[in-house]
Protein backbone atom coordinates (compact mmCIF):
# COMPACT_ATOMS: atom_id res chain seq x y z
CA UNK A 1 0.00 0.00 0.00
CA UNK A 2 1.18 3.43 -0.99
CA UNK A 3 0.05 6.20 2.04
CA UNK A 4 3.22 7.46 3.09
CA UNK A 5 3.94 9.37 -0.06
CA UNK A 6 0.50 10.29 0.16
CA UNK A 7 -0.69 8.14 -2.97
CA UNK A 8 -4.34 7.45 -1.85
CA UNK A 9 -5.21 6.57 -5.39
CA UNK A 10 -2.40 3.78 -5.56
CA UNK A 11 -3.24 2.77 -1.73
CA UNK A 12 -6.69 2.36 -3.31
CA UNK A 13 -5.73 0.35 -6.29
CA UNK A 14 -3.67 -1.63 -3.89
CA UNK A 15 -6.45 -2.52 -1.35
CA UNK A 16 -9.25 -3.19 -4.45
CA UNK A 17 -11.38 -0.51 -2.35
CA UNK A 18 -11.68 3.13 -1.76
CA UNK A 19 -10.64 4.97 0.71
CA UNK A 20 -13.15 7.27 2.65
CA UNK A 21 -11.90 10.58 2.95
CA UNK A 22 -11.15 10.94 6.73
CA UNK A 23 -9.16 7.75 6.74
CA UNK A 24 -6.17 7.08 7.39
CA UNK A 25 -5.30 9.41 10.52
CA UNK A 26 -2.31 11.21 10.33
CA UNK A 27 -1.03 9.16 13.22
CA UNK A 28 -1.04 5.73 11.59
CA UNK A 29 0.75 6.78 7.91
CA UNK A 30 3.85 6.43 9.86
CA UNK A 31 3.25 2.07 10.12
CA UNK A 32 1.83 2.44 6.58
CA UNK A 33 2.54 0.19 4.38
CA UNK A 34 1.45 -3.07 7.05
CA UNK A 35 3.59 -5.94 6.43
CA UNK A 36 3.44 -8.26 9.26
CA UNK A 37 1.15 -10.23 10.69
CA UNK A 38 1.15 -8.21 13.75
CA UNK A 39 0.86 -4.35 12.47
CA UNK A 40 -1.64 -2.78 11.09
CA UNK A 41 -4.69 -4.06 8.94
CA UNK A 42 -7.19 -2.01 7.01
CA UNK A 43 -11.38 -2.20 8.26
CA UNK A 44 -13.15 -2.67 5.03
CA UNK A 45 -17.33 -1.88 5.12
CA UNK A 46 -18.28 -4.14 2.31
CA UNK A 47 -21.61 -2.71 1.30
CA UNK A 48 -19.59 0.29 -0.24
CA UNK A 49 -16.21 -1.31 -0.35
CA UNK A 50 -14.68 1.45 1.51
CA UNK A 51 -11.39 1.93 4.12
CA UNK A 52 -13.77 2.72 6.94
CA UNK A 53 -11.01 2.35 9.69
CA UNK A 54 -8.00 0.49 10.78
CA UNK A 55 -7.07 -2.34 13.75
CA UNK A 56 -3.84 -4.07 14.70
CA UNK A 57 -1.06 -4.46 17.55
CA UNK A 58 2.00 -2.04 18.38
CA UNK A 59 4.04 -4.67 17.19
CA UNK A 60 4.98 -8.69 17.81
CA UNK A 61 3.98 -10.13 20.66
CA UNK A 62 6.76 -9.11 23.90
CA UNK A 63 8.34 -11.88 25.56
CA UNK A 64 5.59 -13.25 27.54
CA UNK A 65 3.37 -13.91 24.43
CA UNK A 66 0.99 -10.50 25.02
CA UNK A 67 0.02 -8.62 22.49
CA UNK A 68 -1.02 -4.64 22.67
CA UNK A 69 -4.30 -4.07 20.05
CA UNK A 70 -5.54 -1.06 19.09
CA UNK A 71 -8.27 0.60 16.50
CA UNK A 72 -9.69 3.88 15.15
CA UNK A 73 -12.82 4.23 12.94
CA UNK A 74 -13.56 7.28 10.81
CA UNK A 75 -15.90 9.56 12.82
CA UNK A 76 -18.45 9.13 10.26
CA UNK A 77 -18.63 5.44 10.20
CA UNK A 78 -19.10 5.06 14.49
CA UNK A 79 -21.42 2.98 15.88
CA UNK A 80 -21.87 0.67 13.92
CA UNK A 81 -19.86 -2.49 15.58
CA UNK A 82 -17.13 -2.06 12.80
CA UNK A 83 -14.18 -2.23 15.54
CA UNK A 84 -16.45 -4.74 17.56
CA UNK A 85 -16.64 -7.13 14.29
CA UNK A 86 -12.58 -6.64 13.09
CA UNK A 87 -11.55 -7.55 17.13
CA UNK A 88 -13.26 -10.51 17.20
CA UNK A 89 -11.27 -11.40 13.94
CA UNK A 90 -8.46 -10.31 14.72
CA UNK A 91 -8.56 -11.79 18.50
CA UNK A 92 -9.53 -15.27 16.99
CA UNK A 93 -6.58 -14.88 14.79
CA UNK A 94 -3.88 -13.71 17.50
CA UNK A 95 -4.99 -16.05 19.79
CA UNK A 96 -4.63 -19.21 16.85
CA UNK A 97 -0.71 -18.01 16.64
CA UNK A 98 1.30 -20.21 18.40
CA UNK A 99 2.41 -18.39 21.88
CA UNK A 100 -0.06 -15.79 22.42
CA UNK A 101 -1.14 -16.14 25.62
CA UNK A 102 -3.44 -12.43 26.10
CA UNK A 103 -4.12 -9.14 24.45
CA UNK A 104 -4.03 -5.73 26.44
CA UNK A 105 -5.41 -2.22 25.09
CA UNK A 106 -5.38 0.98 26.26
CA UNK A 107 -8.19 3.57 26.19
CA UNK A 108 -9.28 7.61 26.65
CA UNK A 109 -11.13 7.39 30.49
CA UNK A 110 -13.40 9.47 27.97
CA UNK A 111 -14.09 7.37 25.12
CA UNK A 112 -17.65 5.29 26.38
CA UNK A 113 -17.16 4.05 22.73
CA UNK A 114 -14.40 2.25 23.13
CA UNK A 115 -14.41 1.24 26.55
CA UNK A 116 -18.28 -0.30 25.54
CA UNK A 117 -16.36 -1.59 22.88
CA UNK A 118 -13.78 -3.29 24.86
CA UNK A 119 -15.95 -4.64 27.90
CA UNK A 120 -18.22 -6.25 24.62
CA UNK A 121 -15.25 -8.01 23.46
CA UNK A 122 -14.76 -9.19 27.11
CA UNK A 123 -12.00 -7.70 28.11
CA UNK A 124 -11.40 -6.64 31.82
CA UNK A 125 -9.73 -3.06 33.12
CA UNK A 126 -6.21 -3.82 34.96
CA UNK A 127 -5.91 0.20 35.96
CA UNK A 128 -4.37 3.52 34.45
CA UNK A 129 -0.93 4.17 33.26
CA UNK A 130 0.76 6.76 30.83
CA UNK A 131 -2.72 9.30 30.97
CA UNK A 132 -5.12 6.13 29.78
CA UNK A 133 -7.01 3.35 31.23
CA UNK A 134 -5.64 0.05 30.51
CA UNK A 135 -7.20 -3.02 29.61
CA UNK A 136 -6.45 -7.05 29.52
CA UNK A 137 -8.00 -9.74 27.39
CA UNK A 138 -6.50 -13.52 28.33
CA UNK A 139 -6.86 -16.44 26.57
CA UNK A 140 -9.11 -19.04 28.07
Amino acid sequence: MALRGGDREGAARALGVALDPEWPAPDLLDVLPGTEPFGAWAIVERAASIVVGDIGFHGPPDGTGILEIGYSIVPSRRRRGYAVEAAQALLAWAIAQPGIQGIVAGSAAGNDASIATLERLGFERTGEADGELRWRWLRQ
